[in-house]
C-alpha cells in the first residue's frame, strides 16, 4: 500500500517510472537534436563531444546547438507547470493559459516590446510579463462576481484571446516591414537562433518560479477538492491562489518571451501526465517532464519532417495538439 504522503507528492512507483521514461526519451531526443543540422553528427559523436572527447570543430558545433534544446526543455517545463496550476485552480481541463488568453496576452506584450524597443530577450521578457499579468487581471476581474471556478472563465478567456489576436494583427499592420517580419517570426513559435542569451534568463526565471509552485504543491491539490475543504484543512486559499496565479503567469511570460507562443503544450502536458501516472492532483513533476518532452519532440520533428525547409516548433506543436484534442473528443464519444 502506497503511503498518502508519497501520493500527494506524486512520487509513487508508477510516477517514478513515468518520469524516468520521459527523462530517457528527452535525453535521447536532445542527443539527436544536437546532431541534426548542416554538419551531421552521430549520437556517439555527440556524446563523446559532451564528455570532452570530441574534436574542436565538433565541440563548436555542439555548443552552438545545445542552447536550442536547453531552451526547448525549459520552455516545456515552464508551460507545463503553468498549465497544471491553472487547470487545478479552475478545476477545468480547458483552464489552460493558452485557452483563457494569458499566453496571447503575453504575446501582445512581447510584440509591443519588439516593435518599440527591438529584439533583446530582456525587453521582450518584460513586455511578455506585463502583457500576461494585465490579461490575467482583466480575466480575473471579469470573473470575480462568479468566481474562478465558473465556466465563465473559459468563455471569457476565449473572448479576450480573440480580441488580443485582433490587437496583435493591428500592431503588425501598423509596424514597418522589418519589425513586422521579425514579430511574425516570433509569433509562430520558433526555437531557431536561440543562444545562451536566451538560456540564462529563462533558466533563472524557472529556477526562481518553479520551486514556488512545488512548495505549494500540497495546497494546490487541496484546492482541487474545493475551497471549503481546503480551508478546513488549513490552507490559506486566497493567498495560495493569488500566489500561484501570479507565478504561473510569470512562467508563461518567460516561456513566451523565449520562443514566442507555443500552443497546446500547457493544455496537453498536465492531462497526459495524469493519464500516465493514473493519479489525481496536479502531478507537477510528471507534467514538467511531459512538457519538456513535447517541446523537444516538436522541435526535432520540425527539423526532420521536411528536407527542403525547417518547420517552426510552434507549427508542429499546434499539429500535435490538434491531433491530441481530436483523439480526446473521439475517445469520449466512443
Amino acid at each position: 500500500m502506497t503511503a498518502p504522503v508519497r501520493r500527494e507528492s506524486g512520487l509513487d512507483r508508477r510516477s517514478v517510472l513515468v518520469v524516468a521514461a520521459l527523462a530517457l526519451v528527452t535525453l535521447t531526443l536532445v542527443v539527436l537534436s544536437v546532431g541534426t543540422g548542416d554538419y551531421e553528427m552521430s549520437p556517439g559523436e555527440v556524446l563523446a563531444t559532451l564528455s570532452g572527447q570530441g574534436t574542436k570543430a565538433q565541440y563548436l558545433v555542439v555548443m552552438g546547438r545545445l542552447p536550442r534544446v536547453l531552451v526547448a526543455i525549459l520552455v516545456g517545463a515552464a508551460l507545463a507547470l503553468a498549465g497544471a496550476v491553472f487547470q487545478t485552480i479552475t478545476r477545468n481541463p480547458l483552464g489552460s493559459p493558452d485557452i483563457i488568453g494569458f499566453t496571447t496576452g503575453s504575446a501582445t506584450g512581447g510584440i509591443v516590446a519588439l516593435l518599440l524597443f527591438g529584439s533583446g530577450p530582456g525587453l521582450v521578457s518584460v513586455g511578455a510579463l506585463v502583457g500576461g499579468l494585465l490579461t490575467a487581471l482583466v480575466v480575473m476581474a471579469l470573473c470575480a462576481p462568479h468566481g474562478l471556478l465558473s465556466s465563465r472563465l473559459v468563455l471569457l478567456g476565449i473572448a479576450i484571446s480573440a480580441v488580443l489576436v485582433g490587437v496583435n494583427s493591428y500592431l503588425l499592420v501598423k509596424a514597418n516591414l522589418e519589425a513586422a517580419s521579425q514579430a511574425v517570426g516570433w509569433l509562430v513559435g520558433d526555437l531557431s537562433g536561440r543562444d545562451w542569451s536566451f538560456v540564462v534568463p529563462l533558466a533563472v526565471a524557472v529556477a526562481v518560479l518553479a520551486p514556488v509552485v512545488f512548495a505549494n504543491g500540497r495546497a494546490l491539490r487541496m484546492l482541487e477538492m474545493g475551497d471549503d475543504t481546503a480551508t478546513g484543512i488549513g490552507v490559506d486559499v486566497h493567498r495560495v491562489r493569488l500566489t500561484l496565479v501570479l507565478v504561473a503567469v510569470a512562467l508563461v511570460a518567460a516561456a513566451t518571451a523565449a520562443t514566442g507562443p507555443l500552443p497546446f503544450i500547457a493544455l496537453a502536458a498536465p492531462q497526459l501526465a495524469r493519464r500516465m501516472t493514473r493519479l489525481p492532483g496536479p502531478n507537477l513533476l510528471a507534467s514538467v517532464f511531459v512538457g519538456a518532452t513535447l517541446v523537444v519532440t516538436a522541435d526535432y520533428l520540425g527539423q526532420r519532417l521536411l528536407e527542403s525547409s525547417l518547420l517552426p516548433a510552434g507549427v508542429v506543436a499546434a499539429a500535435l495538439g490538434g491531433a491530441y484534442l481530436l483523439w480526446l473528443l473521439l475517445r469520449r464519444r466512443a
